[in-house]
């Protein structure tokens, strides 16, 4: 069984055990967090598909650690005008496991 979940502006594919780094939630390592904005639930052509949400239907899942991504430069710099700068960004992450889908 899969489900497709809505968490951070992101859509994301899930099944049972499966590991994903999503946008920073609040929580911390060990944790145990519910997912109730889901789109689409079930196993092949029995899928059930929400509009916008499948009412009843949750997702559970683990939170295995918090980090954060590679650093991004962003370089500007306009010739000849002695004229550059650098800024750094690193986003913070959240590690999840999905430990369980239930269907309504």
């Amino acid at each position: 069984m899969f489900a497709v979940i809505k968490t951070g502006g992101k859509q994301y594919r899930v099944a049972a055990n499966d590991v994903l780094t999503i946008e920073k939630l609040e929580a911390v390592a060990g944790d145990m967090i519910e997912f109730n904005e889901i789109l689409m639930v079930g196993v092949g052509a029995d899928a059930t598909i929400g509009a916008p949400f499948v009412a009843g239907a949750l997702v559970k899942a683990e939170v295995v650690e918090q980090n954060r991504g590679k650093k991004v430069i962003a370089f500007k710099k306009r010739r000849r005008q002695n004229s550059k700068r650098s800024r750094g960004h690193r986003q913070h992450h959240t590690v999840v496991r999905i430990t369980d889908i239930v269907a309504a």
